[in-house]
């Protein structure tokens, strides 16, 4: 049995070597939780074309799409949800103004408090595993996810280094459901779609 419904997808068109709108289409087909498009090297207007083509894909699955960053974007192209990282919110606290879904991307428990007294309705915390990603970089593991998820109101989702084996252990720690990038990116039929 799959519990893909409780993954939101992280994009990462450098981590796929196909067609990535073609991915995008595969992915929402799966039916996850919601998607954020995360691409983050993208300039702003580059971003803007790329969502502009994403966000009807979503639609048309009823995944809701999450834009990454660009506040600007998401509201000149009509989309009410926002992931944003935690200091970009604090230096520019109205960019989640407006929002009916802000996501906040958190790594300790101080930051998580902080994310939500900035308006986060949702957050992703880790990196919870080893992951290539974050090459030499110590996870934070369960009790770190824990202590998230007991710290806040808000749906926390575990990120980093997130299988199908281990899923099931983020969800045993209080979240609500894990962020999974490369393991979409690459690894979709892992997850028994």
């Amino acid at each position: 049995m799959s519990m893909f419904d409780r993954v939101l997808a992280v994009t990462n068109r450098k981590l796929y070597q196909g067609d990535f709108l073609t991915q995008v289409e595969r992915i929402a087909a799966a039916h996850p939780r919601g998607l954020v498009l995360r691409e983050k090297d993208l300039s702003e207007a580059d971003y803007q074309a790329l969502a502009a083509q994403v966000l009807p894909v979503c639609a048309a699955h009823g995944v809701p799409c999450m834009l990454h960053r660009f506040d600007r974007v998401a509201r000149a192209l009509g989309c009410t949800r926002i992931h944003l990282p935690l200091p970009y919110l604090t230096a520019h606290p109205e960019a989640a103004a407006g929002f009916g879904v802000v996501g906040v991307s958190v790594h300790s428990v101080s930051e998580a408090e902080q994310a939500v007294r900035c308006g986060a309705t949702y957050l992703t915390a880790g990196h919870v595993f080893p992951t290539d990603c974050k090459k030499g970089v110590p996870a934070r593991g369960l009790d770190f996810l824990r202590a998230v998820c007991r710290a806040v109101p808000i749906p926390v989702y575990a990120i980093g280094g997130i299988t199908p084996e281990n899923a099931a252990s983020c969800l045993s720690a209080g979240a609500a459901g894990v962020a999974v990038m490369s393991g979409v990116m690459n690894h979709l039929s892992d997850w028994n779609l």
